[in-house]
């Protein structure tokens, strides 16, 4: 039995987790991610996939994130109808991540058209919301440490991976004609020092890996957040203004909302309102409450975290109280996504706090190359948003800590603990020149075989087992 995979995203970039597998006559892919960021890599949703839809028996899905699981109501319209694996938090976040994804585009779809900044007469999402609903019946979800037949001789594992909630490194097990391999797809890996998920579980072997690179050639090292936190909320507060952080929806707003408690607890930073204006964001907290063995945050009676939630923490639920927002002026915090500024709410608080001089904008994630996060971080000095250029007059504060990736040591600490060298080791989920680098540093530290795939490139894992 021979063993292929294929690149069909997050090969040299970021975004668009795609990587199918050809085991015998089984065909897995695992994760089904959008492209986001630069317009030549958006444009790869809009094309079919490179395989047929129909001829792809599974899914397995890492985590939720939009870029790992964006495409699979693409997918399924295609006509793929198999199973899709993931854990039982990883299914209740599709549920809100897919339907939101597809309700934006609807949004910006019906926006363009109406504001006439599309170059298309009649501009169309890339999805509809019915599209989203098909996938959830297709939906299968397992705990951490249990074994699922995928196939004959296939089955997989979900380990602990951090960065999200119910967040996974994967195992997957198969057993040939002569001898069994074990094949291991990081997924996203979280940091140790998390304060609410758990750190990722340590591997000890793999014939082949798959490991992610978002920060494999940079250090974003953790010191005390609350300290620099602080700093920005006080200063922005004697400025006369407000802070807006565009963030994650799952994971970054409850990490942050966490902060806020303890700063405001402590009496370092005044308790202020808090505004969570992302619907999602505020489901997505709820589901902490519905998980509690996939996370470390305490909850009370009101089936809401204690450590979450400040004094004055108010979740935003309709677009006119979200647009009312634009109106105060200082002593507020806005927490809005989406987290790399694609899209959602938060493009009307940049429209109009950009130009702030008062107002101060943290950044406090990854920004892929394209995004208007990574242009902000850049230093550009306008910013595209409903087709007008906005000028860029706030304050701009960048918090690597609350990045939800590992970062470089982090990644080689849990590299250190295979007892052998994998077969082939593939780089994926990251952006040259920085993975290129990460891709050396690997071969020269571990002495390992390290392969940095391209777009849609296939490579034979194993032939004849």
């Amino acid at each position: 039995m021979d063993v292929r995979v294929k690149f069909l995203g997050a090969a040299k970039s970021v975004t668009g987790s795609r990587f199918l597998l050809d085991i015998g006559d089984f065909r897995v892919l695992f994760d089904c991610g959008l492209f986001q960021g630069l317009k030549e890599l958006r444009l790869r949703n809009w094309e079919p996939c490179p395989v047929e839809a129909s001829s792809i028996h599974a899914v397995v899905i890492s985590h939720g994130h939009i870029d790992h699981t964006g495409f699979l109501p693409r997918l399924v319209k295609e006509g793929f109808s198999g199973p899709i694996y993931c854990t039982k938090p990883t299914a209740d976040l599709l549920e809100l991540l897919l339907l939101d994804s597809a309700k934006l585009q609807e949004e910006e779809a019906l926006y363009a058209a109406q504001k006439g900044y599309s170059r298309h007469s009649h501009p169309e999402p890339l999805y509809y919301t019915a599209d989203a609903q098909r996938v959830f019946p297709l939906v299968k979800k397992f705990d951490y440490g249990v074994e699922i037949p995928l196939a004959d001789r296939v089955s997989i594992k979900f380990h602990a991976a951090g960065h999200m909630l119910g967040a996974a490194i994967t195992e997957m097990f198969i057993k040939g004609d002569t001898q069994q391999k074990k094949i291991v797809f990081s997924g996203d890996l979280g940091r140790k020092s998390d304060e609410i998920l758990p750190p990722p579980v340590q591997i000890k072997q793999a014939d082949i890996l798959f490991i992610e690179s978002t920060y494999g050639h940079k250090s974003n090292k953790v010191n005390d957040p609350d300290q620099e936190l602080g700093r920005i909320v006080r200063q922005t507060f004697n400025n006369g203004g407000v802070l807006l952080i565009p963030a994650f929806a799952v994971g970054r707003t409850q990490t942050l909302l966490y902060h806020f408690h303890d700063l405001m607890e402590r009496d370092i930073i005044p308790d202020v309102p808090v505004y969570v204006d992302s619907p999602m964001a505020t489901s997505a907290t709820y589901l902490y409450y519905r998980h509690p063995t996939y996370h470390s945050a305490v909850f009370n009676r009101t089936e809401f975290a204690r450590q979450l939630e400040t004094n004055l923490m108010v979740f935003v639920k309709t677009a006119r109280h979200s647009k009312a927002l634009n109106d105060i002026k200082t002593n507020a915090i806005i927490i809005s996504s989406s987290g790399m500024m694609t899209g959602g709410r938060v493009l009307h608080h940049l429209y109009h706090r950009l130009r702030n001089p008062h107002d101060t904008l943290l950044i406090a994630g990854y920004q892929a190359e394209g995004t208007r996060g990574r242009d902000l971080v850049d230093g550009k000095p306008s910013i595209r948003i409903f087709g007008e250029e906005v000028p860029v007059r706030c304050n701009i504060e960048n918090m690597g800590a609350f990045s939800g990736h590992a970062d470089r040591e982090e990644l080689f600490e849990w590299m250190s603990a295979f007892e052998d060298k994998p077969k082939m080791t593939f780089t994926v989920h990251g952006e040259n020149p920085g993975l290129s680098a990460y891709a050396e540093e690997i071969r020269t530290r571990l002495g390992w075989n390290v392969i940095v795939p391209d777009y849609l490139e296939s490579v034979q894992l194993f032939k004849g087992i």
